[in-house]
Formats: C-alpha cells, sequence, structure tokens
C-alpha cells in the first residue's frame, strides 16, 4: 500500500487538522449526538415492550377499546419536530459559515493554488510563486489557501478529509475552496468522485510545513528546473494512473485559464460535438 493510501485509512474526518475540518466535525458529533437521542429511546422502548408484553407475563394489561391520548400524540410529534428543527438549525448555519468560497480570516496573506483535475493525476500550479507539482500539494501551516478549481476532462472530486469540504471540479468552469492547516503534517487528498480506470490511484498528500521550510521548498522547486507550458501540459494530461509526485520550475502564464477555456463554448474553442458548461468564478 502506498503511502499516501496507508496515511488515508489512518485518518480521515474525525481528526481534523484545520479550523474548517473541526467545525464540520462538531457539526457530525452534533448531529449524531440529536438523532441518537431518538434512536436510542426508541431502541429501549421496543425491547422494553417486547419483554413485558411476553406471552408469560400475566400482569401485561391489553386494553384494546383504547383509541386515543392527546399526552401521546403531543409527545410522538414533538420530539421528531424538534430533531428536525435541531438539525436543520445546524445545516442552515454550517452551511453558511462554511461556505467553500468564504474567506478564512487570519494575520498571514492567503496564498493561491490552482488546482487542475486530470486522468488520473492532480495538478497543483501556485501562480504567485511560479511553480506547480503533480500529485503533491506542499502550503505553509497556518496560512489561509485560496483554491480555485477545475478539471481538464471529466467531472471530479477533490477532497483532503481532514482539512474538510470535499468540492467538484468541472471542465469549462472554476469552483473556489478555501482551508487552512492548522500545524504541520501530512494531510492525505484523493479524487471522491470516481472518474474512470485510474480513479483508484487518484491520490495525493498534503505535506504541511512551517513558512521558513515553504520558502526553502519553493526555491528548491525553482532551482530544480522544469517548465511546465503547454507542450508539456499536453505531455502531462495524458491518461495515467499511479503516478508519482514531480515539481516544476517554471510555470507558463495564464496556463489555468488556458485549461478552463480549452473546452468552454463560450470561448469559441469547444471541440467539435462536446458540451461543457460556461466559466464561472464561484461556485460549490
Amino acid at each position: 500500500m502506498s503511502d499516501v493510501a496507508g496515511s488515508y485509512w489512518r485518518s480521515g474526518v474525525l481528526d481534523p487538522q484545520g479550523p474548517v475540518g473541526a467545525a464540520q466535525n462538531t457539526i457530525l458529533l452534533n448531529a449524531t449526538t440529536i438523532m441518537l437521542a431518538v434512536v436510542i429511546p426508541v431502541i429501549l422502548l421496543t425491547l422494553g415492550f417486547a419483554w413485558w408484553f411476553r406471552h408469560s407475563n400475566a400482569r401485561a394489561r391489553y386494553m384494546p377499546d383504547w383509541s386515543y391520548s392527546g399526552r401521546i400524540e403531543l409527545i410522538v410529534w414533538s420530539i421528531p419536530a424538534m430533531v428536525v428543527l435541531f438539525l436543520g438549525g445546524i445545516a442552515w448555519v454550517g452551511s453558511h459559515d462554511l461556505d467553500p468560497g468564504k474567506q478564512i480570516a487570519s494575520a498571514a496573506a492567503p496564498l493561491d493554488v490552482q488546482v487542475v483535475s486530470l486522468d488520473w493525476k492532480w495538478l497543483f500550479i501556485y501562480p504567485d510563486l511560479g511553480v506547480a507539482s503533480v500529485n503533491s500539494l506542499v502550503v505553509p501551516a497556518g496560512v489561509p489557501i485560496r483554491f480555485q478549481l477545475t478539471s481538464a476532462t471529466v467531472m471530479n472530486s477533490f477532497f483532503v478529509p481532514q482539512l474538510g469540504s470535499q468540492i467538484y471540479t468541472m471542465e469549462g468552469m472554476t469552483t473556489r475552496l478555501n482551508l487552512l492547516a492548522d500545524k504541520p503534517g501530512k494531510y492525505p487528498g484523493l479524487s471522491a468522485q470516481f472518474s474512470g480506470e485510474g480513479f483508484s490511484d487518484m491520490r495525493f498528500m498534503v505535506e504541511a510545513m512551517p513558512q521558513q521550510a515553504f520558502d526553502q521548498w519553493t526555491a528548491n522547486t525553482r532551482a530544480a528546473g522544469g517548465n511546465l507550458d503547454k507542450a508539456s501540459y499536453a505531455q502531462l494530461a495524458r491518461p495515467s494512473s499511479a503516478v508519482a509526485s514531480s515539481t516544476f520550475g517554471q510555470v507558463e502564464q495564464n496556463l489555468f485559464n488556458d485549461i478552463v477555456n480549452a473546452n468552454n463554448p463560450v470561448s469559441g474553442t469547444s471541440p467539435a460535438g462536446h458540451h461543457s458548461a460556461p466559466s464561472i468564478s464561484d461556485g460549490t
């Protein structure tokens, strides 16, 4: 089992390592608690009724003429109504507080990362730094990450369970996501949307490190060379699976926008007979 796959099975949404993941974990636990407040009493009452009204219990009173009780009706309907209100309130508040496009408040300036899902690998472009990586996402710990995501092929789904907020990628469109890793560490990411033959190997590792170490990684990546231009991107975009992580020390300017517009009917470059949605600046 690969390092990414092994790490994925050892940790997940119940081990949050960022504010978004922690908030989603709280919602999950609160919702579970509310539902258990109904499930557990129902199970206990079912077992209790079965035991009390067993055939051998002569003390059990069976009242066939009983038809209505206002108090019982009130209890029967008020409890599920309260559950719906509580769950609905949690979902309403959470969906607004955890809007993927909502920026994370922080004293640190956010880092922009452009994400492209390919068959079957992930491309990460750092537009302000002029570098890129494949199947490996390196970020500074404690710094908000502003993702802009698209797909070069079929619809896919970007998900780092410990950091939170799964979001879809679609060709000809962009979606936005904001995440933050609280502390240095390695957090496995994956594709959460079946996308073909190599889907199971479409995993990547998020490595959060101190700012100084991240600056050193950026410098080392630039020094290592490698140019991601249209020609090298065309090679990278060819279907392949279980691709080893790699980096590019230079990235052609506006490459991400070119990828978004490549199959966008609005841009007029869509291949004949191919249909995709128009480009947008935000989405979930």
